[in-house]
């Protein structure tokens, strides 16, 4: 069973720790990686070089709509990064992907 990877950018470790906790807690989100990156982007018309920290996200396919608002809601960011892979892995672990977040019809009420 293929599954979603989301890759989303933070400002600092402590909003991308409570960013992902939130998803994992709600069960949009098997489980977040998080570590740190260095960032050179374009924004308001300049180059910017800043550090910042990534999570990836791994989420069923049908959690795709309900992942992403939930991420904008929390998102201190105007535009943040989100990203999203489709993705396989060994069938032991898709089926813990699967068992680890919610069906989308349960994530929507």
């Amino acid at each position: 069973m293929p599954f979603l990877l989301f890759y989303t950018t933070h400002p600092d470790e402590a909003t991308a720790r409570q960013i992902a906790n939130t998803l994992v807690e709600r069960k949009l989100a098997a489980c977040a990686n998080i570590f740190p990156i260095s960032s050179a982007y374009w924004w308001q018309g300049a180059v910017q070089q800043d550090g910042e920290w990534v999570s990836i996200l791994k989420t069923r396919l049908e959690l795709e709509i309900a992942l992403e608002k939930a991420v904008q809601e929390l998102h201190p960011y105007e535009t943040p990064c989100i990203m999203r892979l489709e993705v396989r892995a060994n069938e032991a672990y898709e089926k813990w992907v699967e068992d680890s977040t919610v069906p989308a019809a349960s994530a929507a009420g």
